[in-house]
């Protein structure tokens, strides 16, 4: 058990799918060979097959005695599906004055899946009572990995100073027991270096005063990322304050520590003659209770029941929060807390980049020290990707 715990909250309510947050992840981290495939964070269609393909039913997580299911590797061809791109040079040098024939624009090889292979397709008949939603995945950083309980290695473990779970490579022999253990399936195989690797939730960024990329580059704001003992982040209130946030597919057993809030509204569903039915829900409430389990009934009731108070008195704090008007308070980091695990490690830590977000219950005095201003470091982390030896991170090298 970690000393204390990061997590992250997700508004599905406001997830527009546009990507951003995958494109964000995607150049800061898995933009090197082998990791072609790899969506450390993918935003999915729901109800769809997702990425990799039925996902769920690929096993891992663990059954109700705390034992470790047996799970499946997912096919990289198959389940993930091959990167691929397109004839844009032969568009390019296209000759229309020849014959008949027309440009055609099409993939440059066979494509059977991919990532947001069924994006928007949903399930239902159009437009009586379709529906879809979206949902972006990351790794959850559980309490209980089924990842590290499955590794023969031990070159999974968590960080003692915020629950980050990380992948040792020197350890690693790329056994992958790892990516059948896990049962959301979001550890990948390098077919390069033959090693596992995974999302590290941007700990270089949050040591440094940063949320997550995709956290910060989120265009409809729908995440908020703190410590879960922060009795006054936004984590803390909408996880265990109002809880109207759920772990995802919590009956695996795992303990996840990446939370959301499900979707609340809809428009209403029609009937044969084109009319609206009154109360109805377009979203099937079996649907939400087989990804968020029991406690979605609670969550969607209060979420309505704040919006109705605000309406009429124009007051909600559970409002207040999702709405999030101001973009820093997101975002609690405690750059204090991760100054004083630095200084236990070496004695001159590295200055926060931002000061924006250092803000937490266990802050109590923050001075920014002289040599902030000219930090060789910048807001963006350019060159994360190469980033070495972080005093805390013993022995990892995911993100070398």
């Amino acid at each position: 058990m970690s000393k204390r715990q990061l997590a992250m909250v997700m508004d599905l309510n406001k997830c527009i799918g546009c990507q951003t947050c995958t494109v964000a992840c995607k150049t800061q981290w898995t933009n090197r060979n082998g990791r072609e495939y790899m969506y450390w964070n993918n935003v999915e269609t729901y109800p769809g097959d997702g990425y990799p393909k039925k996902w769920m039913e690929l096993g891992g997580g663990f059954d109700k005695a705390g034992d470790l299911q047996e799970g499946i590797i997912p096919n990289i061809q198959a389940d993930y599906g091959v990167p691929w791109d397109y004839n844009y040079e032969e568009l390019a040098t296209f000759d229309f004055t020849k014959g008949s024939s027309t440009a055609g624009f099409h993939a440059t090889t066979d494509t059977t899946w991919g990532p947001n292979w069924d994006e928007d397709e949903g399930k239902g008949d159009f437009p009586n009572d379709n529906y879809f939603f979206y949902l972006p995945r990351i790794c959850n950083h559980c309490t209980n990995p089924g990842c590290l309980s499955a590794c023969p290695r031990d070159a999974i473990f968590k960080r003692d100073e915020d629950g980050v779970v990380l992948v040792d490579l020197d350890r690693c022999n790329g056994y992958r027991y790892c990516i059948a253990g896990c049962p959301y399936k979001k550890i990948y195989f390098n077919p390069k270096i033959s090693k596992s690797e995974k999302c590290i939730l941007c700990f270089p960024r949050i040591e440094q005063g940063l949320p997550p990329a995709c956290a910060q580059q989120c265009v409809g704001r729908i995440r908020f990322v703190g410590f879960l003992d922060d009795q006054e982040s936004q984590v803390y209130k909408l996880v265990t304050k109002f809880k109207v946030a759920i772990p995802l597919r919590k009956d695996y057993g795992t303990q996840p520590n990446v939370y959301y809030v499900p979707p609340t509204e809809a428009p209403a569903k029609f009937d044969a003659d084109g009319k609206i039915i009154e109360g109805s829900d377009r979203i099937p409430i079996k649907e939400l209770v087989k990804l968020f389990g029991e406690d979605v009934h609670h969550a969607i009731k209060t979420v309505k029941a704040e919006k109705k108070k605000r309406a009429e008195t124009g007051e909600s704090e559970l409002m207040d929060i999702l709405i999030a008007y101001q973009h820093a308070d997101m975002f609690r980091l405690d750059a204090n807390y991760y100054q004083e695990v630095a200084k236990s490690k070496e004695p001159k830590p590295l200055a926060p980049i931002d000061d924006r977000y250092a803000k937490g219950k266990f802050t109590l005095e923050f001075t920014l020290p002289e040599s902030h201003g000219t930090h060789e470091g910048n807001a963006t982390h350019e060159g994360n990707a190469t980033h070495e030896g972080n005093t805390t991170d013993e022995g990892n090298t995911t993100h070398a």
